[in-house]
């Protein structure tokens, strides 16, 4: 294994680490505070709830083949997005790796709790976005990068390639 590729393993475990890192937390303040909301600021609150679906909640069944199936699909995208870090580079990779490591976070979640915890509750007057976690900012970042990087560089990328 090259030393590239190892980088690019201790990345995503990295990403992983401190998505389970701030749900141990999450989950042990919830005990401490018996399922109370903690309003951080008047933008921000930390209020846990269980997601079965993907993101956002949508696609929140109780029924458990749809759930398992979704499951399943997820470990697919993953092996894909780890085939796609080892053919891409630059900015692409690595927006692969950071979209890796938070898939692998909530897979992680599916798999041991049967569902994810989101706890990060944004508003603004009155108006709450949906909850997430810390693995949902690094699957929106990498892919905000994917899309900066088509939108930037693909016209660089072409010009190069020919």
């Amino acid at each position: 294994m090259s030393k590239k590729n190892i980088l690019n393993f201790f990345l995503i475990i990295f990403i992983f680490a401190i998505d389970r890192v701030t749900k141990i937390y999450i989950l042990g303040l919830d005990e401490l505070i018996s399922g109370n909301t903690i309003i951080v600021n008047k933008f921000l609150n930390l209020d846990l709830i269980w997601n079965r679906g993907i993101a956002f909640g949508i696609f929140s069944f109780e029924d458990n083949f749809f759930y398992n199936t979704i499951t399943f699909a997820i470990l697919l995208i993953i092996l894909i997005l780890v085939y796609l870090i080892y053919t891409n580079n630059g900015l692409t990779k690595y927006s692969y790796i950071v979209i890796c490591g938070g898939a692998a976070g909530n897979l992680f979640d599916r798999i041991v709790y049967s569902s994810v915890p989101d706890f990060i509750d944004l508003n603004y007057n009155g108006f709450h976005w949906f909850i997430f976690n810390v693995a949902d900012i690094f699957i929106t970042l990498g892919v905000i990068c994917l899309i900066l990087d088509e939108i930037l560089f693909k016209k660089y990328r072409y010009e190069n390639n020919n």
